[in-house]
């Protein structure tokens, strides 16, 4: 499928604002600046296996299109949502268990490039990754 690879980030747009909003502490927005962060994604039909590795942890999930699943963040923060196809776009909505706010997330392969968004609470931001 088309999300099919390992992805390594490339650069990041707003992405310290966005933590920010999220509450990261200082510290952990800029260790989490330079993570290293690699997604391998494998899609069969609307099952979804994702392997996160960044400097700080190694994290394996499987999920479902439509199906609601519980996420930490690197930061530990809790959320439970889940991702849908929305033509040629991956789009999550996690609610975060603390205090009930939303983050929209989105993937999509612009060109050669992994392009994933975020937004939370009015503030926006996107980690762009390249095929490895």
């Amino acid at each position: 499928m088309t999300f099919n690879g390992t992805w390594k980030v490339d650069r990041n747009e707003n992405y310290e604002k966005f933590m920010e909003e999220m509450g990261i502490n200082m510290v952990k927005r800029k260790l989490a600046s330079h993570d290293n962060l690699k997604i391998t994604l494998e899609q069969t039909g609307d099952k979804f296996h994702v392997k996160e590795v960044s400097t700080f942890r190694t994290l394996e999930i499987d999920f479902t299109l439509g199906v609601t699943f519980d996420y930490s963040l690197a930061d530990g923060t809790e959320l439970t949502g889940s991702w849908v196809m929305e033509g040629d776009m991956l789009k999550g909505t996690f609610t975060r268990k603390d205090n009930g706010k939303v983050l929209i997330t989105t993937r999509k392969i612009i060109g050669d490039e992994l392009v994933q968004s975020y937004s939370y609470e009015g503030v926006e931001a996107k980690r762009i990754f390249k095929r490895s």
